[in-house]
């Protein structure tokens, strides 16, 4: 048994050029199909990303609203700014409303007359930039990760005058 399966070894020389084509034109469909997937992916957790430090950011600002309410409304104060939170101990650090340098690009929060935090500001991650005018928690919330159905740049509809403006 030994023999003949050393003799049909040895007449076996390998996979002919054919075969080996066909195996790398498998693997190059795969890639073409695979390549776009993750780099959507990775687009999507990006927007996820400045997302959630702005949802931070709304958990800070109503922790200082809770602690100094009183003395915001008293002295008329406009909103809090990105700077407050951070240097009150209510935010760590901007994450994605830090620009390079360290430049604060969380403008702040303002309180409408329902009472509701609106936040403004930028927020850049990896080349995907959002840009929050005036939206509140409920709406950040709302906002899709995915590149769905709108376009690059596109405003995400919202009540008033807030928008949040995605460009990748």
């Amino acid at each position: 048994m030994k023999k003949y399966l050393q003799k049909k070894l040895n007449n076996e020389k390998g996979m002919t050029l054919i075969e080996l084509l066909a195996v790398i034109v498998i693997i190059a469909i795969i890639a073409a199909i695979a390549i776009p997937a993750i780099s959507n992916i990775i687009e999507n957790s990006r927007v996820g990303a400045a997302k959630s430090d702005a949802l931070s950011a709304f958990s800070a600002a109503e922790l200082y609203l809770a602690e100094n309410g009183d003395a915001f409304t008293a002295t008329g104060q406009d909103g809090i700014t990105g700077a407050e939170l951070v240097t009150g101990g209510y935010l760590d650090d901007l994450g994605s409303f830090e620009a390079t340098g360290g430049a604060n690009t969380l403008t702040g929060f303002t309180i409408n007359t329902d009472g509701d935090l609106l936040i403004s500001g930028t927020a850049t991650i990896s080349g995907v930039q959002l840009v929050f005018a005036e939206a509140t928690q409920d709406q950040v919330s709302e906002m899709p990760n995915g590149t769905g159905d709108e376009a690059p740049g596109e405003d995400f509809p919202a009540a008033g005058t807030a928008t949040i403006t995605v460009t990748r």
